[in-house]
């Protein structure tokens, strides 16, 4: 599926940003976070970055939309994509996984540890990174509003993380609470990158909410549609890579949906296979047919349609026509898996 021409557009000035906020420090704990961030391999010798960078587009695309320079909001979306990865390296650490983007992540390569204090570093160099609005003439209040923010969109982001390991030990968990866990961790920092690049963008309150409303119901449709992937997806190179949740016993909304759908045996044989420590590939299709007769395909469906309309009326809402806002819709699509013109 071909890229809107927004992810090359400030591809370049991203990176320049990213890479100065980080410097040229040569301590092993940068070349864990340019590691991370795709720049270096496990040597620190320099690589292709393989990044597309969602979150930070989107940033400088809403302060485009609004009337304003996106080259002032460089500082913000660095902000937003250096959270975003904090969040990834901690991630990888608490659900124990081995790869991301097909290499391994960075605590199989320097340990546990070492891991958390680069996930930490990056944490504290996403504050550094907002302050320097400062060098694009950005108003002290307005730094300070964004800095607040960025704050509660990483504390939410956290109890996101934390709702969602909590739930690996229920079975009881309804649609609700799983909204809520989903709108903290992956809604509010498309919705913080949202309201950064308006908020940089305009002093017209609505158009600032508007956006925050777009990124917070892109957020929410996007999480539900990786739902729908890792059950019924293909991987990245189009080869088949079904029931990829159900085998590692992730309760996703579909799931979270047949817990309460299911009656009878289904429910029992559901809630038993989720209780054992691993779902066994001969136990996967066994879920899928529960899955199958209790239509939570169609119900996951639904919502993730529900929350993106709701997101391109709020775009319409928030922007006269312009190229940029074509481009966040073009965006939107693209993160929704649908075919988009460049």
């Amino acid at each position: 599926m071909n890229q809107p021409r927004s992810f090359r557009q400030y591809l370049g000035a991203l990176e320049a940003e990213l890479r100065s906020v980080l410097g040229d420090n040569p301590s092993p704990l940068y070349t864990m976070m340019r590691y991370h961030l795709g720049w270096v391999d496990e040597k620190g010798e320099p690589q292709p970055s393989p990044g597309k960078m969602s979150r930070p587009t989107l940033c400088l695309l809403a302060c485009e939309a609004v009337g304003g320079d996106w080259r002032s909001a460089l500082p913000a979306a660095a902000a937003v994509e250096l959270i975003h990865n904090f969040s990834l390296i901690h991630d990888d650490i608490q659900d124990g996984s081995w790869e991301r983007r097909r290499r391994p992540t960075v605590w199989r390569v320097w340990g546990e540890p070492q891991a958390i204090n680069a996930g930490d570093a990056m944490y504290v160099l996403a504050q550094v990174a907002l302050s320097r609005l400062d060098q694009k003439k950005v108003p002290l209040s307005k730094i300070i509003t964004l800095s607040g923010r960025l704050s509660q969109a990483s504390l939410q982001l956290c109890e996101g993380q934390y709702l969602d390991i909590e739930f690996e030990r229920h079975l009881d968990i309804t649609v609700d609470q799983y909204l809520d866990m989903i709108d903290k961790k992956t809604a509010a920092l498309f919705a913080a990158a949202l309201y950064f690049g308006a908020f940089l963008g305009t002093d017209r309150e609505s158009q600032v909410a508007s956006l925050f409303s777009f990124g917070r119901n892109l957020g929410l449709a996007y999480q539900v549609q990786n739902d729908l992937q890792g059950i019924w997806g293909e991987e990245e190179d189009g080869k088949a890579a079904p029931y990829t949740d159900i085998r590692s016993r992730k309760k996703t909304l579909p799931i979270v949906y047949a817990f309460h759908t299911a009656e009878g045996k289904d429910r029992e044989a559901l809630l038993g296979l989720y209780s054992q420590p691993k779902v066994t590939s001969s136990n996967v299709r066994r879920v899928v047919r529960i899955l199958e007769r209790t239509d939570v395909r169609a119900f996951a469906e639904r919502m993730r349609d529900g929350f993106y309309h709701q997101c391109l009326a709020d775009l319409e809402a928030a922007a006269p026509d312009s190229p940029a806002r074509r481009q966040l819709a073009r965006v939107a699509a693209y993160l929704m898996g649908k075919g988009v013109p460049h």
